[in-house]
């Protein structure tokens, strides 16, 4: 079954079997989803582990309401997982696009999924690329190696890009009613792209070229970068002088026309801590804004560091609990996670006993890591360090902090802290 022109000129887009390449945060919920819908879904995967645990109903990432989908469209034989593509009518591609360590952008896993799927795409097909892309990464890189040089993109066989844009804890409910960018390498490619995701998505669905579908997104993550670079360096700004930074941006948002966002650790994910890098290696000149965000963020776990040993410097090699590893509230991913850069900055230090809690994190995931119990990582620290808002940390009494060496990176505690019957210490100043 291909994609072709009803009678009247429309496009049928009925269901179809779907090649879905990658079965992470993005890859395996859309498949959950279509599969529900009714298309026939394959997905694809290069870790064993990964395609057993879905042929067997289960995941292998924790997303809300993601584990009962899986378990439902496996037994009704909709999803199957496979270490192999297979023919296919759409091909999705939702693989990792992580950043080399020059910052430079590592699209090996877009090109490896694109050579995949080319033995098996037939004329007529849909290709689509999710995974957050520099510019020109749909047309220099998927349709390069996924489509046989002898066809014509638009005419042939269709390549668009379609950027994800979910959050996390919140994928399966975003993934349908967020709105969509539909970016096609010909006009032809839009339509058809657009067609298929009107389909199952309630939002808006935007059509637009392939480059500008890619820019959007990564404009989108370097807005916000830029905008929590200004939190962060005003957090550090305002430790310098001794100032509680959290209530000068309280205090100044009292502006009608100010609104500036909460500072925290630093900038973790996936999206925001790599898509502006994307923009700054595409074209250096352009972007020197978007690169001194990057650095200030990425240099805020060094100054958390600085602050939790300035404390321990003032104790006889003291015990320091981590409340947090994820780089974001109630979920599991560790990916370019500052929490987690800076627990294992303050074990390298080697200067205090150091322990981490985290209820989404398994100790295989974080070697070298000391995973403990909240009670261990609070009533037994005498330093404590909040690092990832998780909602077991933000419910904790206060009465629990008494006594104790505090660094609440996200502020969470602050109120609380205000009313305590006995004064804590609630940030360190920055260490000489």
């Amino acid at each position: 079954m291909t994609c072709e022109n009803n009678e009247d000129g429309g496009i049928n887009v009925g269901y179809k079997k779907v090649c879905i390449m990658g079965l992470g945060y993005i890859g395996l919920p859309t498949a959950a989803v279509l599969a529900k819908q009714g298309h026939d879904v394959i997905g694809v995967d290069v870790r064993s582990h990964v395609v057993e645990t879905i042929n067997r109903g289960e995941i292998h990432i924790h997303e809300p309401g993601l584990g009962e989908l899986v378990n439902e469209v496996v037994k009704a034989g909709k999803l199957k997982a496979s270490l192999q593509p297979e023919e296919a009518d759409i091909f999705f591609i939702c693989v990792p696009t992580p950043i080399n360590e020059d910052k430079s952008p590592d699209l090996s896993y877009v090109r490896t999924a694109s050579q995949a799927i080319r033995p098996y795409v037939r004329k007529g097909c849909l290709i689509i690329l999710e995974s957050t892309s520099p510019p020109k990464t749909t047309a220099d890189v998927v349709v390069s190696h996924a489509v046989n040089e002898e066809w014509q993109v638009g005419e042939d066989i269709f390549v668009s890009h379609c950027p994800e844009r979910v959050l996390p804890g919140k994928i399966l409910r975003e993934v349908v009613e967020n709105d969509r960018i539909i970016g096609g390498v010909t006009p032809r490619c839009t339509d058809l792209t657009a067609a298929f995701y009107e389909g199952f998505v309630t939002g808006a669905v935007y059509r637009t070229t392939a480059i500008t579908a890619e820019m959007t997104k990564l404009v989108e993550n370097a807005y916000r970068d830029v905008n929590i670079a200004f939190a962060n360096e005003l957090s550090m700004l305002a430790a310098g002088f001794g100032a509680d930074a959290h209530e000068v941006i309280k205090l100044a948002n009292r502006h009608p026309r100010v609104d500036i966002l909460t500072p925290g650790p630093g900038v973790g994910g996936h999206c925001i801590s790599v898509d502006p890098w994307f923009l700054v290696h595409a074209s250096p000149k352009d972007t020197p804004l978007i690169h001194c965000a990057r650095m200030v963020n990425d240099s805020k776990p060094e100054f958390v560091v600085d602050q939790v040993l300035a404390y321990a410097s003032q104790l006889d090699y003291p015990k320091v609990g981590c409340l947090g590893l994820t780089y974001k509230a109630d979920v599991d991913d560790l990916r370019e996670s500052p929490s987690y850069c800076i627990v294992r900055a303050l074990i390298e230090a080697d200067v205090a006993e150091v322990v981490a809690c985290d209820p989404y994190v398994k100790p295989a995931e974080v070697p070298g890591v000391t995973l403990v119990g909240l009670s261990e990582a609070t009533h037994d620290c005498d330093i404590v360090v909040l690092l990832t808002d998780h909602e077991i940390f933000r419910n904790l009494p206060v009465a629990m902090l008494l006594g104790k060496k505090v660094v609440d990176t996200r502020g969470i505690w602050r109120d609380q802290m205000a009313g305590a019957a006995a004064p804590i210490d609630r940030y360190a100043a920055r260490a000489a």
